[in-house]
């Protein structure tokens, strides 16, 4: 190859330069999203087909993959991509002035609508990245001393438990650990498994509302109150309840609350929310350096540096198009789809089942196991026969895949769905 001059290597630069700029950095955000949606007043809405197929189109998906591992993370509407990737590059054009005054300067309209979405007072949510940094602030931040106890379970979040064991280590705090029994059917029997391992040295009580690994819906407003009763904060763990359950702060009646906007709300990746309730601010210390340490002011939870201000703030267009469509209809969609793959199933031969089918219990996820396979084994057979992608549960003695459909699924992908793991069974 010959050398190039100087001055032809800047002129085929400049031309290549030129040449990325009149492109689209995403081309499939060149088409106008639909940003509104003709919601039918009707009853039945979560079987209308066409309705949902509109709602489809919403998003950008792969044909060659069926993403069915949604609870993990899920996409964002072609709305919310779009939104991002405006503020972002009019952020680059200066960042200082952009970044910092325009784009951030939405930070307050985002809190309120993050308050009336989880039901909560505007000045008891803070905006972070993450329900593992929400959790970790509350957990680290508590004022516990050797000896104070904290319930758990064994099918909590690894990385809040984590997070617990280094108070065990750095502290001398004492866990308590509750065994669950999965599926659980009967609020009593989580009710009086909690209030087993409460006893006068307990401090706080963590509670998962959704568990990650079978989408178990616990009954945490009545331990909640259990366990407040009996002198205990309680920190509630809400990844996987926004935008897949109705959601309520209050309702629930629990000190402290965190939850991610990347899964079940369709808000861009590394975008979460911290809720605390007024009168616990001030004893909690930041996780990250804040000027007043101590002080009752929300927004001390949110001093973490610079990061992506455009993510956080597109948050506001997923949250706009969540209410476009109700949570009700969302609840009630993501039901039928969980049962309309499980009632096929449910009767394989070695097929085992452990979430619950009944929707007080469960909602949109769904995890199981084939007898003589593994895990990654039943993973590995749906996507490599038909392109199936779904969660891999290897935890606690229960080795299977989740499956997380999202609104945009269809039935004909879970028809894909019924017959591999059919298939799966018989081999």
């Amino acid at each position: 190859m010959p050398k190039l001059s100087r001055k032809e290597f800047l002129k085929k630069s400049f031309a290549v330069s030129a040449a990325s700029v009149a492109l689209p950095l995403y081309p499939i955000l060149a088409q106008e999203p639909l940003t509104q949606l003709t919601i039918p007043s009707r009853e039945n809405l979560e079987s209308d087909e066409q309705f949902w197929l509109n709602v489809r189109q919403q998003f950008a998906l792969d044909s060659n993959v069926v993403n069915l591992n949604n609870g993990a993370v899920g996409p964002q509407p072609l709305v919310v991509q779009q939104s991002h990737l405006e503020m972002y590059q009019k952020s680059n054009l200066a960042p200082s002035h952009f970044m910092w005054k325009e784009v951030d300067g939405k930070r307050e309209k985002l809190r309120g609508e993050l308050a009336n979405l989880l039901g909560c007072d505007r000045e008891e949510v803070a905006i972070n990245r993450n329900t593992t940094e929400g959790l970790s602030t509350v957990i680290f931040g508590l004022d516990l001393k050797a000896g104070d106890e904290v319930v758990i379970s064994d099918f909590d979040y690894p990385y809040a438990l984590n997070a617990w064991e280094q108070r065990v280590k750095r502290d001398g705090i004492v866990l308590k650990e509750v065994k669950l029994q999965l599926p659980i059917e009967d609020e009593n029997e989580a009710l009086k498994l909690y209030r087993a391992a409460i006893t006068l040295k307990t401090k706080a009580v963590h509670l998962t509302h959704i568990i990650n690994w079978t989408g178990q819906i616990m009954p945490v407003k009545e331990l909640t109150q259990m366990a407040q009763e009996l002198g205990c904060q309680v920190v509630v763990d809400a990844a996987h309840s926004l935008a897949q359950i109705p959601l309520s702060f209050k309702e629930i009646g629990c000190d402290y609350m965190a939850t991610s906007l990347h899964k079940w709300l369709g808000a861009p990746f590394g975008t979460g929310a911290l809720v605390m309730k007024k009168e616990r601010i001030s004893a909690i210390w930041p996780l990250h350096s804040a000027w007043e340490s101590q002080e009752a002011d929300i927004r001390k939870f949110e001093v973490l540096g610079t990061r992506s201000y455009p993510a956080e703030m597109a948050a506001i267009d997923a949250i706009e198009f969540h209410k476009n469509l109700g949570i009700q209809a969302l609840n009630d969609r993501l039901n039928l789809l969980r049962t309309y793959w499980v009632e096929r199933t449910k009767n394989l031969q070695n097929l085992v089942f452990h979430t619950s089918s009944r929707k007080e219990f469960s909602a949109a996820m769904a995890t199981f196991s084939i007898d003589g396979k593994t895990s990654i084994e039943i993973a590995d057979g749906l996507f490599e026969s038909d392109g199936l992608h779904v969660g891999v549960v290897n935890w606690n003695g229960m080795d299977g895949v989740r499956v997380s459909p999202h609104i945009y699924t269809s039935l004909e992908e879970l028809d894909r769905l019924v017959a591999a793991i059919t298939k799966l069974c018989e081999s």
